[in-house]
C-alpha cells in the first residue's frame, strides 16, 4: 500500500518530519496562477471549469515538494449552489445578495449537488493526475462561516449582521443552519466518492462568539457534519480549522470528533501543546506575514513550531491562507526547512 505521509498524520501517525501543505497554496503569489486565472471570465468560472481548476491545483506541486494538493474551489460555492446570488468583485472580495428571515425558504438545497458537479469533476481529475504518495484534500466552509456571508452579504471583521440575525431570528437561523449542514454533508460525501483522501472544514469566523454561541453555531453544526459524513463514509478523515477558537479549541476537537485540528497563528504553541491530547493531530501554524518577510526570523519560528509538536502527529502549515505578496523563494525556503531542518 502506498504511504501518504499527510493522510497518515491526519489519522494519528507521527512522522519523522511533519508533512506540509499551505492554505491557499494555489493562488495569486504564483505567476502561473495569474496566467491561468486570466483565461476565466470570473473567479466562479475558474472554480467551475475543471480543466482550469485542475491546472491551478497542481501548479504549486510542480514548484514545491508539498505533500498534498487541495482542490481549487471556494467556500462560497455552497450558497451559489443553493441559488443565492454570489459574485467576486475585483478588489472587494465576495459580494452576495444578502438573505433575510423571509427568504431562506427560497434556497434550493435539492439542486446543490448538481450545481457542484464541476467541482467533483475537478477532484476526479486531480486524483488521476496526482502522484500516489500525495494526499488529495477536499473541503467546504463550515455552516456558521458560510452563514455570515449569506446574511451579511460580504465578509466583515465582527460578523455583526449574522450575530444579530441569529439572536433576533433564532428559528430562521436554525432553518438556515439545517440547510447548510445537510448540504455540506452531501457535498463532502460526494467529494470522498470523487477521490478526496481527507476533507477540511473551514470555520474561518469562529472568533467573536461567546461560549454559548460557540456551542450553538460552531461546535454543534460541525459535529453534525462529522457524524453525518461518517454515517456514509465510515472513519472519514476530517480536519477542523476553527480560526479564532482560542480557549474553545480543546472542546471543539473533543466534541466534533475531527481527526486533526488546524491552529491559527495566534494560538500559543505552549497552550496548544499543553491543552490538546497528545494523540490529536495538529496542523499549523506559521503567521503568513512571517512567510512574506522571510529570512532568519522565519527559520527560527519554523523550528519552534516543529519542535513544539515533535511529540505528536503534526502537519506543518500556515495559520491562515498565504497572501498574494508572498515571495516564491520564501515558500521554497519554508518547505526545505520543514523537510530537511
Amino acid at each position: 500500500m502506498i504511504h501518504k505521509p499527510l493522510l497518515a498524520t491526519v489519522l494519528g501517525e507521527r512522522q519523522a518530519r511533519p508533512p506540509v501543505w499551505i492554505m491557499r497554496q494555489a493562488g495569486r503569489y504564483l505567476p502561473e496562477y495569474r496566467e491561468t486565472r486570466a483565461k476565466a471570465k470570473n473567479f466562479l468560472d475558474l472554480c467551475y471549469t475543471p480543466e482550469l481548476a485542475i491546472e491551478v491545483s497542481l501548479q504549486p506541486l510542480r514548484r514545491f515538494d508539498l505533500d498534498a494538493a487541495i482542490m481549487f474551489s471556494d467556500i462560497l460555492v455552497i450558497p451559489d449552489a443553493l441559488g443565492q446570488k454570489v459574485a467576486f468583485e475585483q478588489g472587494e472580495g465576495p459580494v452576495l445578495e444578502a438573505i433575510s428571515e423571509t427568504s431562506i425558504d427560497r434556497l434550493q438545497p435539492e439542486r446543490a449537488l448538481e450545481h457542484l458537479a464541476p467541482v467533483l469533476e475537478t477532484l476526479r481529475g486531480l486524483k488521476a493526475a496526482l502522484a500516489p504518495d500525495k494526499t488529495l484534500i477536499g473541503f467546504c466552509g463550515s455552516p456558521w462561516t458560510v452563514a455570515t456571508y449569506m446574511i451579511g452579504g460580504r465578509g466583515s471583521t465582527d460578523q455583526a449582521a449574522a450575530r444579530l440575525f441569529a439572536t433576533r431570528h433564532p428559528e430562521a437561523f436554525a432553518a438556515l443552519m439545517d440547510i447548510l449542514v445537510e448540504t455540506s454533508i452531501n457535498y463532502l460525501v460526494a467529494q470522498f466518492a470523487a477521490g478526496a483522501d481527507v476533507v477540511q472544514l473551514f470555520e474561518s469566523w469562529a472568533l467573536n462568539l461567546d461560549d454559548e454561541a460557540f456551542d450553538e453555531r460552531v461546535i454543534g453544526p460541525n459535529k453534525r457534519i462529522v457524524e453525518g459524513v461518517r454515517a456514509k463514509v465510515p472513519n472519514a478523515p476530517i480536519i477542523g480549522f476553527p480560526r479564532g477558537a482560542a480557549g474553545n479549541l480543546a472542546r471543539y476537537a473533543a466534541e466534533t470528533g475531527v481527526n486533526a485540528l488546524g491552529l491559527d497563528y495566534a494560538t500559543p504553541l505552549d497552550f496548544a501543546a499543553g491543552n490538546l491530547p497528545d494523540t490529536l493531530a495538529v496542523q499549523g501554524n506559521l503567521d503568513p506575514l512571517r512567510l512574506v518577510a522571510g529570512g532568519s526570523q522565519m527559520d527560527e519560528r519554523i523550528d519552534r513550531i516543529v519542535d513544539a509538536f515533535s511529540d505528536r502527529p503534526h502537519i506543518f502549515n500556515l495559520g491562515h491562507g498565504i497572501v498574494p505578496e508572498t515571495p516564491i523563494e520564501n515558500v521554497a525556503r519554508l518547505i526545505n526547512r520543514v523537510k530537511n531542518g
